[in-house]
């Protein structure tokens, strides 16, 4: 009987030293953007914490509506969040949202970073773009509506593509040109353009339509899109699969709440895992 007991002790404390193992470190995290964004580090502390990750602390948020990084970067040094944060070699992971590339402030913010904490990892989020449109998002003239749910998947992509692109050559170049630099792309165009293909096609628990996915007509996301997008914050910096974890805040109340979070999950898993510069593999 003792020989059993300790077999299963032994069973038992293998099996917590592996979850243990499972659950990276938390990391210390910095974040600069606008209204895309900055909602983000509150959803991705709750699923840490479901996760079962110890440690993942939040040290501030640089946030300006409609923002390029070079804002952010310009602030005057009152009101400047992350500049005291890098040059402390506090912040482990530096997420950053810019709108029109190029941005002088990405390559300002990842070379003080680097002065300061040779391990610091850097992110850009890749938006969806706002009104449907890269020429109304340049242009001072803006529509009072848009037309999201008559456009299909081919439309989608064809209007994002040019800015993926963009987004892509600019962090090659700049991993490429600046020595020690590590930035990954957070692929939350691509995970939007997924989930609005599922509504198309009918296989969104809980969403008829496109539109009801935003809540104004520059694009500014509705719950389902902020955890998706969040899923794949957490994805790119934990580097893991966050299917399984509960459901987040935001969908609590939503119909379909359970199949919807499972479905945004396996969104993010799979843009996040398949994207080239998301710095994950499955």
């Amino acid at each position: 009987m003792s020989l059993l007991r300790g077999l299963i002790l032994l069973v038992l404390a293998v099996v917590g030293l592996s979850a243990q193992e499972a659950s990276p470190k938390g990391l210390r995290v910095l974040s600069a953007g606008h209204s895309f964004h900055v909602w983000m580090p509150p959803l991705v502390a709750e699923m840490a914490k479901a996760a079962g990750i110890q440690g993942h602390e939040q040290l501030a948020v640089s946030s300006i509506g409609g923002s390029k990084v070079i804002q952010h970067w310009e602030l005057p040094p009152e009101k400047n969040k992350a500049k005291p944060v890098l040059v402390a070699g506090q912040a482990e992971l530096f997420t950053m949202a810019p709108t029109f590339l190029p941005d002088p402030g990405i390559e300002n913010f990842v070379k003080l970073g680097l002065e300061h904490r040779a391990d610091l990892r850097f992110t850009l989020q890749q938006n969806w773009v706002p009104y449907e449109d890269p020429a109304i998002w340049l242009s001072r003239t803006k529509p009072k509506s848009v037309d999201r749910d008559g456009k299909t998947v081919e439309q989608l992509r064809a209007i994002h593509a040019p800015y993926f692109q963009m987004i892509e050559g600019h962090v090659k170049e700049l991993n490429g040109r600046i020595p020690g630099a590590r930035i990954a792309v957070v692929p939350c165009g691509e995970a939007v353009l997924a989930l609005r293909a599922k509504v198309i096609a009918g296989e969104a628990p809980g969403v008829s339509r496109q539109s009801e996915l935003f809540t104004d007509v520059l694009g500014h996301p509705g719950p389902q899109i902020r955890a998706l997008s969040a899923y794949c914050h957490f994805a790119v910096m934990y580097r893991r699969d966050p299917t399984g974890l509960p459901v987040v805040s935001p969908l609590a109340k939503l119909p379909e709440a359970e199949r919807l979070n499972r479905l945004l999950q396996s969104i993010a898993w799979k843009a996040v895992s398949e994207h080239p510069l998301s710095g994950v593999t499955r």
